[in-house]
């Protein structure tokens, strides 16, 4: 009996630590926004891991066309190899988060580690940009324990999603993208898409089948009711 409680125990708090770091809708480690209001038919459409030559600019040409606002959660050692792309991110008003500097998992990293990450982006941002961010999104999704006392030092806020494209997933094609997107879109949903891939394989980016279901994406949504609108709104 004992020992059946003991692995029970354990098991419980392997999950909830799985739980705590993990999982994007946990508050457990700090506060993060992970879904807008309920109301309005207000949502945001965000990407991860750019800015990256072709994607990203297609993805912004597409998202002029229709006039929506995004988020943008650049890594800084991206941000240092096509400024250009960031200053533009930026002159046409787009919303531009942290994404850490060189896109690690943060699990098992000290708060010095993390802070290096988080600091030398916000000083890539601000080179090109003139101004700080004030949002930031863990790479992976994944948190550890100190991360939100580093956020906090900065002033700056986490930002989790709560409708994945599934766009990083080499089987699935932009009509998969375009389709898992928009089948659970509500009212206050945070898209996660991406125009990039993470610095460590920047050569290999092929953000194609997300560019190509963008359109769809976008025209679904306000089929639906729903509007876009800069992710600040949900912070208001």
């Amino acid at each position: 009996m004992a020992l059946a409680l003991s692995i029970a125990w354990l098991g419980f708090l392997v999950a909830l630590f799985y739980y705590a770091c993990a999982v994007p809708s946990s508050q457990i480690l700090g506060p993060t926004l992970v879904r807008g209001p309920a109301d309005g038919g207000r949502i945001a459409l965000t990407f991860d891991d750019g800015p990256a030559p072709a994607s990203t600019e297609r993805i912004l040409d597409i998202l002029r066309h229709y006039q929506v606002p995004a988020t943008f959660f650049v890594c800084g050692k991206n941000v240092d190899q096509h400024p250009e792309i960031v200053r533009r991110l930026h002159a046409e008003r787009h919303t531009i988060g942290n994404h850490t500097y060189s896109h690690p998992f943060l699990y098992f990293k000290d708060r010095a580690r993390m802070a290096e990450e988080i600091d030398r982006t916000q000083v890539a941002i601000e080179r090109v940009t003139g101004v700080r961010p004030k949002l930031f999104r863990p790479p992976y999704g994944a948190r550890w324990f100190g991360l939100f006392d580093v956020l906090k030092d900065r002033g700056l806020k986490a930002v989790q999603w709560s409708d994945p494209s599934f766009d990083w997933k080499k089987t699935n094609r932009a009509g998969d993208v375009a389709r898992l997107t928009l089948r659970s879109l509500r009212a206050g949903s945070i898209i996660l898409m991406h125009d990039g891939r993470e610095p460590r394989s920047r050569d290999g980016v092929d953000a194609s089948k997300t560019v190509e279901a963008l359109p769809a994406i976008i025209e679904g949504a306000r089929r639906a009711g729903l509007r876009f609108v800069p992710i600040e709104e949900f912070l208001s």
